[in-house]
């Protein structure tokens, strides 16, 4: 898929644990998990916009364009598995 989430590299550069996010954000530490791993189809604005309010950033520091054909073994995401109701 050609967007990955960069969630857990924001996580260790904030040094920010998932369970710590997972309380302020107000999700799951399942839903999370699964955010940053990329296991997700789909993320509500409302989640992805609380994620940027706990982390101070902009939602292009948590998602990435990688285009078709190039690589993301240099991104923290995995092939999408489900939809995420966060």
């Amino acid at each position: 898929m050609p967007v990955v989430l960069k969630l857990n590299d924001l996580m260790a550069d904030r040094g920010i644990s998932l369970n710590d996010l997972a309380e302020k954000v107000g999700i799951t530490n399942v839903n999370l998990s699964r955010i940053k791993t990329g296991k997700i189809k789909a993320v509500r604005f409302s989640t992805l916009g609380m994620l940027c309010e706990v982390l101070q950033c902009q939602p292009g520091d948590i998602l990435a364009y990688v285009p078709e054909g190039q690589s993301e073994k240099s991104e923290s995401a995995s092939e999408d598995e489900g939809p995420l109701d966060a």
